[in-house]
C-alpha cells in the first residue's frame, strides 16, 4: 500500500510540473516507511523533482577543457589550410609569420570582447606537450649520414657558439644597464646572463618552418638544422644553471665548477637515457609480427617516455628523445610492415605540424597582454647584440673549423647561418619561468620583440637572401642504387685507407660501428626473416621504400595521375621477384673483399676449384676439350632465341667480330683430365689442324659456346 502511495506522489508531482499545478500543503504522513527520494520535516513531504522535464540542455562547463582545445587545433588547422590556398602568398610570407598574425587577430578580438588579457600558453604545455612531438618528428627523419658526418661542426657550433652568445649578450647587456642607472640600475649580473641564455636559444621550430620552403644543399640545412636542435638542450641546461646560481645567498668559485659538472652530466645523461629507451623500442619492435596494429604505437609511447623520464631527472629531455628516435630508427623500420612505416611517418608529420601550428598562434595570442614594460635602450641594445654577437661567432667559430674539414664552409653559408638564428616559443616560454623581480616585465616585452623582429624581418628576408646570393640548393631527385653502392664502396675504401696508415678518423669509427652493428646488434634487434644479409639488398629495399613513398605523393598532389594503380598482390609479387633476382644476383658473383668478413673459416667447407689455365687457340687442348666444344655447339646454337636467352643470363661482354680471333679462353674445370698431353702426340697434331681450318666467325662461335658452358658449370 505504500509503495503505490509512493508511485502516486511520483506522478501526481510529475504532472504538476507538467501542466503548472501545485501539491497540497498537507499530505498524510507516512510511519514507519522509507521516503525513497522525500524529505520529511514538520510533518509534510517534500518532493526534490525538477519543475519540468527539459528536452534540451546544455553543460559546458563538463566538456569546457576538451571542447575549447578541439577549437584551437581547428583554428590552427583551417589557418594552415587557408595559408596554403593563399595564391602567392606562401611564395612570398613564411608560414610562421601568417600563423602569429593570425593569433594576433584572436588576441585582439579576445581581449576587444573580454577586456582583460587572452589566455597565453603555459611553460609546462610548451615542455611537455608541444615541444616533444616536433622534436621527435626531427629526430626520427634525421639524415643520418649527413649528421654524422659534421657532428664535430655541428657540436662546435651548438656548445661553444652557445656560451660564446650567452656570455657575450649577458656581459653586454650588464653594461647597457650600468650607462642607464636611472631605469635598469637594478638589473643585476646574474639576472642578464640569466636573460643572455633564454635569448641565445635558436628555436628549430622556426627554423625548419622557414628552411624546408627554402630547399638549401643538404650541408647548409644539416648545420643550421642540428646547431639549433643542440642549441635548445644546451641553452636549456645553461637557464637552468643561471636560475640555481640566483637563488643562492652567494655563488663561489666551488659553485661554477659544480656548475660546469652539472651541464656535462644533463647532457650526457639525456643521451644515455635516449639510447636506453631507444634500444627497448627496437627489441618491442621485434615481437610485434602478430599484431602488427600496435606496432607504431611503441614508437611514440618509448620516445614521449624517454623525454618525461629525463624531465623528471632533470635532464636534457631534447638529447634524449633526439636519441632515441635515432637509435630505434632503422631496426624498427625493418622490423615492422611498410604500412606501419607509413602509419608512423604520416602521424608524426601530422602530430608535429599541429604543434607547431598550435606554437606560433599562441605567440601571437600571447602578445595581446597587459604586463608589457618599455625601455628603449634595453630593447634596441638586445636586438643590436643578438645579431652581432652571432655573427662574429659564426665567423670565428668557422675559421676554425675549415682547417680540420674537407668540405669548407662557404662566406655564403656563414651568413645564411649567421642570419638563420631564428627565436621563437623557447625563449618565450623560459622567460615566463622567471622568478618575480621588479624588471621581468621589461625582459618579457623585450623577448616577443625579439621574437618577431626574426620571425618577421629575418623570416621573410632570408629567402631573397639565398636566392639572391645564389646559394646551391638541394637536389631534388632521390639517390640511385648506383649512387649509393658507390658511396658505401667510398666509405669503405677510406675506411681501410685510415687502417692501413694508422689514423683513427671518422670513417675508421664508422667502419667499426656498422661491423659491431652487422655482428650483434642487428642480430639481436631484428627478426631473422627481416635481417638482410646483403648490404646490396639493404639499399634496394631502402631505395625501394622512398622511391614508393614518392610516387604515393605524387599520386596525391597530381590528379592527373592516369593509369590502373597495382594491386597490392602485384606489388608483393614484383617485390619478391626482384628480392630472390637480387640475392642470385649477389650469391652467383664473387664475394667482395672485407676486411671484416675475409676468415678462414668462410672457405674451409667451400669445395675448392682448380684455377683455370688460360691458353690460345693455338696451343693444345685435350680430347675431351674438343668433344665439349662439338657438344656445346649443337646445344647452345641450336636457334637464334636461345642464343639472345644465353647472352642475356650472361654477365660476361662477348664480342663476334668477322676478324681472327686471338683472345684468351679457359678450360673448364669439369672437363680438365688428370694428366697433360705431349705436344708432339697424334691428338695435339689433330687439334691443330682441325683449328687452323676454321673460319674466324667458326671459332669465335666456338668461343663464345665455351664461354656460355663455363658460365652453366660455374
Amino acid at each position: 500500500m505504500a509503495d503505490l502511495w509512493t508511485l502516486s506522489l511520483l506522478l501526481a508531482a510529475s504532472l504538476s510540473g507538467c501542466y503548472g499545478l501545485t501539491l497540497p500543503a498537507e499530505l498524510p504522513q507516512l510511519h514507519n516507511q522509507p521516503s525513497l527520494g522525500f524529505n520529511s520535516s514538520d510533518g509534510s513531504l517534500s518532493v526534490d523533482l525538477p519543475v519540468a522535464l527539459r528536452v534540451i540542455s546544455v553543460d559546458y562547463h563538463h566538456v569546457q577543457a576538451p571542447f575549447e582545445i578541439v577549437l584551437w587545433i581547428m583554428l590552427a588547422s583551417l589557418a594552415k589550410l587557408g595559408f596554403h590556398w593563399s595564391g602567392r602568398v606562401p611564395a612570398v610570407v613564411p608560414e610562421s609569420c601568417l600563423l602569429i598574425m593570425v593569433g594576433l587577430l584572436v588576441g585582439g578580438v579576445i581581449y576587444g570582447v573580454r577586456h582583460s588579457a587572452p589566455p597565453t600558453l603555459s611553460a609546462d604545455s610548451f615542455f611537455l606537450f608541444l615541444l616533444p612531438p616536433i622534436v621527435l618528428d626531427a629526430g626520427y627523419f634525421l639524415p643520418g649520414r649527413l649528421f654524422f658526418e659534421n657532428l664535430g661542426t655541428i657540436l662546435w657550433y651548438a656548445v661553444l657558439g652557445t656560451l660564446w652568445n650567452v656570455v657575450g649578450i649577458g656581459l653586454s647587456l650588464y653594461g647597457v644597464c650600468l650607462l642607464a642607472q636611472s631605469s635598469l640600475g637594478d638589473v643585476s649580473l646574474l639576472h642578464c646572463l640569466l636573460f643572455g641564455s633564454l635569448i641565445a636559444a635558436v628555436d628549430p621550430v622556426a627554423v625548419l618552418s622557414v628552411f624546408q620552403e627554402m630547399h638549401v644543399n643538404e650541408q647548409l640545412h644539416i648545420l643550421v638544422f642540428g646547431e639549433s636542435l643542440l642549441n635548445d638542450a644546451v641553452t636549456v641546461v645553461l637557464y637552468k644553471l643561471f636560475e640555481s646560481f640566483l637563488r643562492l645567498p652567494s655563488v663561489s668559485g666551488l659553485d661554477v665548477l659544480l656548475g660546469g659538472c652539472r651541464v656535462v652530466v644533463v647532457g650526457f645523461g639525456g643521451l644515455f637515457v635516449g639510447l636506453f629507451f631507444g634500444l627497448v623500442a627496437a627489441l618491442t619492435s621485434r615481437f610485434t609480427s602478430r599484431a602488427q596494429v600496435i606496432a607504431p604505437l611503441f614508437v611514440f609511447l618509448y620516445s614521449y617516455l624517454s623525454y618525461l623520464t629525463s624531465e623528471m631527472l632533470h635532464l636534457s629531455g631534447i638529447m634524449a628523445i633526439v636519441t632515441c628516435a635515432v637509435t630505434m630508427k632503422q631496426y624498427v623500420e625493418a622490423n615492422v610492415s611498410e604500412h606501419s612505416n607509413i602509419s608512423i611517418q604520416y602521424f608524426l608529420k601530422m602530430w608535429s605540424s599541429v604543434s607547431e601550428t598550435l606554437i606560433f598562434i599562441f605567440l601571437g595570442v600571447s602578445t595581446i597582454q597587459d604586463i608589457h614594460m618599455w625601455s628603449w635602450p634595453f630593447v634596441c641594445s638586445t636586438l643590436l647584440l643578438c645579431l652581432v654577437w652571432r655573427t662574429t661567432g659564426i665567423l670565428l667559430l668557422t675559421a676554425v673549423v675549415n682547417k680540420l674539414r674537407r668540405n669548407a664552409v662557404t662566406f655564403r653559408d656563414q651568413f645564411i647561418i649567421a642570419y638563420g638564428g631564428l627565436r621563437g616559443a623557447i625563449c618565450f616560454s623560459l622567460v615566463f619561468l622567471i622568478d618575480d623581480f621588479p624588471k621581468k616585465r621589461l625582459f618579457i616585452t623585450t623577448t616577443i620583440v625579439v621574437i618577431l623582429f626574426t620571425v618577421f624581418v629575418q623570416g621573410m628576408t632570408i629567402k631573397p637572401l639565398v636566392e639572391l646570393l645564389d646559394v646551391k640548393r638541394k637536389k631534388r631527385a632521390l639517390p640511385t642504387v648506383s649512387e649509393e653502392i658507390h658511396s658505401k664502396l667510398i666509405d669503405h675504401l677510406l675506411a681501410g685507407i685510415e687502417d692501413v696508415v694508422g689514423y683513427w678518423g671518422q670513417h675508421y669509427w664508422k667502419d667499426k660501428f656498422e661491423q659491431f652493428n652487422q655482428k650483434y646488434l642487428r642480430r639481436f634487434l631484428i627478426r631473422e626473416d627481416h635481417n638482410t644479409h646483403s648490404s646490396i639488398l639493404r639499399v634496394y629495399q631502402e631505395l625501394e621504400r622512398r622511391d614508393q613513398r614518392r610516387d604515393e605523393e605524387a599520386q596525391q598532389v597530381d590528379p592527373r595521375f592516369h593509369g590502373r594503380p597495382l594491386l597490392p598482390e602485384e606489388m608483393d609479387s614484383i617485390r619478391r621477384i626482384l628480392s630472390r633476382n637480387l640475392e642470385n644476383f649477389n650469391k652467383k658473383q664473387t664475394p667482395a673483399y672485407s676486411r671484416h668478413t675475409l676468415h678462414q673459416e668462410d672457405t674451409v667447407n667451400r669445395p675448392r676449384r682448380p684455377l683455370h689455365r688460360h691458353q690460345r687457340f693455338g696451343e693444345t687442348y685435350t680430347h675431351n676439350t674438343i668433344t665439349h666444344w662439338m657438344q656445346g655447339e649443337d646445344r647452345e646454337f641450336s636457334g637464334s632465341h636461345r642464343v639472345r636467352a644465353a647472352l642475356s643470363r650472361s654477365h660476361t661482354v662477348c664480342t663476334m667480330s668477322p676478324r681472327p680471333v686471338s683472345q684468351d679462353l679457359s678450360v673448364p674445370a669439369a672437363s680438365a683430365q688428370p694428366g697433360t698431353v705431349d705436344p708432339n702426340s697424334t691428338a695435339a697434331r689433330v687439334d691443330q689442324t682441325f683449328l687452323q681450318h676454321q673460319t674466324p666467325m667458326e671459332r669465335a662461335k666456338k668461343q663464345l659456346s665455351f664461354v656460355l658452358e663455363n658460365e652453366k658449370q660455374q
